[in-house]
This record gives structure tokens, C-alpha cells and sequence, in this order.
């Protein structure tokens, strides 16, 4: 199939905005708990849809008095949490354009959103974020600036002051006056390649795709779910999320410490979780580890098929007695301690960012966690296709939304249409051909495949498909996947373009290194210099790659790998803060590893020759 099509399910009147998802709720429930405001470690305090509101109309007035007017950019430079998303509300309340930018973000990547977007006031967390918006104005001369606040501080009581001259006449003609088509949000894609681009997402890119989407995902998310967001909301994945609980009346709650994660899943005890595929995989690891630690290796393995057999089974319709049985003493041994660590009442999981695979997909429904693997990008407010629950296909990233269509192109390429997709980058209208085809659907630079009904399986991004000297195409995601899902593995990058043959750079994860060490009777305290020469390490990471190869051709495969004694991570600039790896910056850093590592392979082989 070439192309797919669903159909919108709801009709969206033109005059709406995000802000009227919240007055709905207020309309309809103002009692309805929208938030759990983390107050303390394990206290949490309810919010209702009217409070949230109040609060939000006050931030709203205060921007007001200080100048915000309709149109203006207000940007918000700040970890995920409650006043986030309040603060969002509120922008959009007083007639404004929020610009996200990421709490890690240098000076130079501030300076460059702020000019690029002519932000007039910033919301920073703390003072040292404060300090950073500061040092990048001054630095950089801009004026556009004319507020510069800080969350942590008495800024945002300040403001609620100030607006309380501001009548309610005022702010909610300001609030009702933007329409579906007006610019609700830049967000500035924290970019694999080159300088980031500000994606212009509208208020219908966010109401429309909520509605429909609300539709299409009823069953997971609705007025009786809750979440804990803990991915940035700088990022459009969780903005999404956070706006479509808004619609569907769900309770969310925020926390940005992800070594508390855990603690706080358990005293919010969410129905459904959004992360990206590591965090799956982390989730898995760290269980098969700590199994392995307790002397309970075996016991998971064989749980650990089990779930995956048992969903495959389900997914066919062809459970049988003995699989059931064993499943069901798995669930009481296992399966429910895992559910337990996720707060005990998890059923959906919302995944996306990159593939998830088949494998951890079956292992989570078969543990009971229903994953609804998803695709999109900045540029398509987050979803454009997703696994529904009444529609799933595991291995694959789901069928469009209602109101989206897919479209692959005579080369692979995955094209997207509907009410999701953005208007434009901003001050880029020379990238409107390279953008958008003459049909205007949206290119979106990733290779994959539509089945017969529909469902949408992704094979890599376009730009990163490696060109051997022997001329063969090899998707990297393919191999990384697969090797980034051991248990000691931190991040793959595949190597190879112009080169004889595929290698690959290997980072280990410190966080499951030491059970593992411990029980191959290595000192956990060995340097990681003397672990990636380790042969016991080597021998382990070649048998992975050794998997991982069996998947492809002989051509495609990886004859060799170097690991590397720093991992890539987000604050080295290797990863994005999506968890995706900036290739072509691992190239530039690694260029000399990677000359030497074929160095050393040609010699090799003129020495056997």
C-alpha cells in the first residue's frame, strides 16, 4: 500500500482555541481534577479544572499589564513540572505564543531561539537558568527582551498582583480572539543536524489532533486517567500529551528527577505512562538485572517468553491451556512486581520518539502493560499514525490518526497530511519546497512501509542511510536497535558510509554495569578504560552484534565495533534531549576512532593475508 487515509471523527468549529479545551472542562466539571501538584516526595495536591483555570486567568492578566499582547512570544526555560504547563495556559490565555527552550540549552542555542523568535518575556526556572537568558542577551545584544522572570522565585506572585487591575472582560477577549488558524507555539527542533529550525504549530494543529485524537484513544486516555509526565515538555511529545489530558479531562502530574521516578509512580499510581523506547528498554534491564542480582536469572528469562509468546499468542487469537497457565503463574511471580514499580495501576504505555521493536513490545503486553507505539515528529505535533487499543499491530508504529493521512513516496520516504502537520519553519520560507511536495503533503526524511491495512512500519531516517563503498544501503536504526536493547549496552551508533564495510561505536550503560560485572566475578570498581578491553565484555558485546547481524545480509552486517570509554549522552551534545543521537556530531568528536578502528581492520587483514 502506498497510501492511507483516516477520516476525521470530529468536526472542529474554526473559531476555537486551545484555552477553550480548558473552559470545557470548567463548563462541564470545574471539579474535575486536571493536576496532582507534587507538593513534597509523595504528596501530592489536587488541582480542579476551575482552580487551574483561576490561577491561569491571574498569570494571564499579569503578562497583560506588563506589556504581552496578542501575537507576542513568551518563552518558558524550564525542567518539566507543574508550573510549566500552567504557565503555558496562561500565555495562551493573554493572547501569546509560548516558546519552549530546554533547560540544558547553552547561551549561543538561547540566544539564537530568542532572536530567531523575538521573545519578549522569559520564564526561567531558577536563577541559574536566569543567569544563562541573562548572559545570552547581553552577549548577543538583543532587545527584544523586556521581562526576564524567574519561576523559582516571588515573580509569579508578583505578576498576579500586577494583573489584578485587569479585568475579566479584558483578558477573556484576548483569550477568545485566537482561531484554529492563528500561531499557537514555535518550537525549535533540537535538531540531529545543522542549526535548530523553529517549527510554527497552530492552535488547530494542537485542538484538532486532540479531539481526534481523544476519539481514537478513549479507551487510555479519558476523564478517569492520569499520567506523571517526566520528559521534557520543551519537547512537543509531552506539550501533546499535557494538552490532550487538558481535552479529555485527565489528571497529570509532573516530575523532573528521574531517580524519583519510581517512588513517585507509586504514590501517584498513573493508568498510563509517555516515554521514549530507552526508557523501555531501561525499565526492562534494570528488572532482568535485578533478577540476575537475586540469583533469579533463569525465573525472568523463562517469564520474560512467556509474556512475549502470550502476546504473541493473543495477537493471533490462539492462546492455548498450557501458555495461559504458565502466564498466570508468571503474573504472580513476576508480572505484577513489575506493574507494582510502576504504581500498580498502569495499562497503557504511549510510546514514541523512535522504534520501540517487536520484542519489548510483546514483553509489555504480555506483562500487562499495553504499549501504544506511536510515530511523528516536531513538525506533525507529535503523532501523525499510533497503535490505538482497539487497534493494534505490534512491530509497527500504528495507523493514522482521524484526520491524517500517510503517503510513501517512489523512494521510501514517509510523507504526512492532515490537521497534525505545522504551517511552516519560522523566517524559512526558502525551505518550502524542500518541505512540503507540490501535493503539499510534508516530507518528513524517514524510510518505511505501509501494510495492507494501514499500519506503518518505519525503517530509518532518509539522510542517514550509509552508502557503502560496494554501494549497498544499510539503515543504521535497524542494527542499533537491536544491539542498544542489551542489557549493558547504553547508545550504538553504525558506522560505514564510503567505507568497505559496516562497523559500529559501542557505549556501556553505568547503571546496569555493576550486577552484571559482579556476577561475571569482575570488580565492579574496575576503571572503564579496563572494562572496554575486557574479553569477557568484548566477547559478551560480539555475541550481541553477532544477533543483531542475523537480521540482515552479510553485506549490511557489522564486521567490527569499538567501545568507547565515554557514553554519549545529552550534556556531551552526542544525544538530543529526546534521547536521539546527533550523528553528525559523534562523526566529528569520533572521526579519529573511527579512522582507526578501519586502520586497524585493513591491517589485520593484510597480516592474515
Amino acid at each position: 500500500m502506498k497510501e492511507y487515509a483516516v477520516p476525521a471523527a470530529v468536526e472542529v468549529d474554526q473559531d476555537l482555541n486551545i484555552t477553550d479545551l480548558l473552559e470545557r472542562q470548567v463548563t462541564e466539571n470545574p471539579g474535575n481534577v486536571l493536576f496532582g501538584r507534587q507538593l513534597s516526595p509523595g504528596e501530592w495536591t489536587d488541582v480542579s479544572a476551575a482552580s487551574f483555570r483561576d490561577d491561569v486567568v491571574s498569570l494571564a492578566k499579569g503578562m497583560m499589564a506588563k506589556g504581552i499582547g496578542a501575537g507576542d512570544r513568551v518563552a518558558i526555560m524550564a525542567a518539566t513540572r507543574y508550573e510549566w504547563t500552567l504557565l503555558d495556559f496562561a500565555i495562551w490565555y493573554a493572547g501569546g505564543v509560548t516558546v519552549p527552550i530546554y533547560e540544558t540549552s547553552s547561551p549561543s542555542q538561547i540566544a539564537w531561539i530568542v532572536e530567531d523568535s523575538q521573545v519578549k518575556m522569559v520564564f526561567a526556572e531558577t536563577d541559574s537558568h536566569a543567569k544563562a537568558v541573562d548572559r545570552a542577551i547581553t552577549q548577543e545584544k538583543l532587545d527584544s527582551v523586556e521581562h526576564l522572570l524567574t519561576i523559582d522565585s516571588e515573580d509569579l506572585n508578583e505578576l498576579r498582583r500586577l494583573g489584578s487591575d485587569v479585568s475579566d472582560l479584558e483578558v477573556e477577549t484576548r483569550r477568545s480572539a485566537a482561531t484554529l488558524a492563528d500561531l499557537s507555539t514555535i518550537i525549535y527542533t533540537s535538531g540531529t543536524t545543522g542549526k535548530p529550525k523553529g517549527c510554527e504549530l497552530t492552535h488547530g494543529n494542537f485542538v484538532e489532533l486532540s479531539l481526534n485524537g481523544t476519539a481514537s484513544l478513549h479507551e487510555a486516555i479519558n476523564s478517569s486517567s492520569s499520567t506523571v509526565l517526566f520528559i521534557p515538555l520543551a519537547h512537543v511529545f509531552a506539550r501533546f500529551i499535557s494538552v490532550i489530558c487538558v481535552a479529555a479531562g485527565a489528571r497529570v502530574g509532573h516530575t523532573a528527577d528521574i531517580k524519583e521516578l519510581v517512588d513517585d509512580l507509586g504514590t501517584f499510581k498513573p493508568t498510563f505512562l509517555l516515554a521514549v523506547p530507552r526508557v523501555f528498554e531501561k525499565i526492562y534491564n534494570a528488572a532482568m538485572m535485578k533478577a540476575e542480582g537475586d540469583g533469579k536469572g533463569k525465573i525472568f528469562q523463562k517469564a520474560a517468553q512467556t509474556a512475549i509468546d502470550y502476546s504473541k499468542a493473543q495477537e493471533s487469537g490462539s492462546a492455548g491451556l498450557g501458555l495461559k497457565l504458565k502466564h498466570a503463574v508468571f503474573d504472580k511471580l513476576v508480572y505484577s512486581k513489575l506493574r507494582a514499580r510502576m504504581g500498580g495501576e498502569v495499562k497503557y504505555a504511549v510510546s514514541g520518539g523512535s522504534p520501540l521493536g517487536a520484542r519489548l513490545g510483546h514483553f509489555f503486553h504480555g506483562v500487562g502493560l499495553h504499549v501504544l507505539e506511536g510515530y511523528g515528529l516536531t513538525e506533525t505535533t507529535a503523532p501523525l499514525t499510533v497503535n490505538a487499543p482497539q487497534a493494534t499491530k505490534i512491530g509497527t508504529v500504528g495507523q493514522p490518526l482521524p484526520g491524517c493521512a500517510v503517503k510513501i513516496a517512489d523512494d521510501g520516504e514517509i510523507l504526512g497530511k492532515g490537521v497534525c502537520v505545522f504551517r511552516g519553519y519560522r523566517n524559512r520560507p526558502d525551505l518550502a519546497d524542500e518541505t512540503f511536495d507540490q501535493d503539499g503533503w510534508y516530507r518528513t526524511g524517514d524510510i518505511g512501509s505501509l501494510d495492507d491495512e494501514g499500519y506503518l512500519s518505519i525503517t530509518g531516517r532518509k539522510k542517514e542511510i550509509l552508502v557503502t563503498a560496494a554501494g549497498k544501503n544499510v539503515a543504521p536504526a535497524q542494527l542499533e536497535d537491536q544491539i542498544r536493547a542489551d542489557a549493558i549496552v547504553s547508545q550504538v551508533v553504525v558506522v560505514g558510509d564510503g567505507r568497505p564495510f559496516v562497523a559500529a561505536l559501542i557505549t556501556l550503560d553505568p547503571e546496569t554495569l555493576p550486577v552484571w560485572l559482579q556476577r561475571h566475578d569482575i570488580a565492579e570498581d574496575t576503571p572503564m578504560a579496563e572494562l572496554i578491553k575486557h574479553p569477557t565484555i568484548i566477547n559478551h558485546i560480539q555475541s550481541v552484534v553477532d544477533a543483531a547481524n542475523e537480521s540482515v545480509s552479510r553485506a549490511e552486517s557489522i564486521r567490527t565495533f569499538r567501545l568507547l570509554e565515554d557514553d554519549f549522552t545529552i550534556e556531551s551534545g552526542h544525544l538530543t534531549p529526546s534521547m536521539k543521537i546527533r550523528r553528525a556530531d559523534v562523526m566529528r568528536d569520533y572521526a579519529e576512532v573511527v579512522e582507526n578502528l578501519y586502520a586497524d581492520a585493513a591491517q589485520a587483514r593484510a597480516e592474515q593475508s
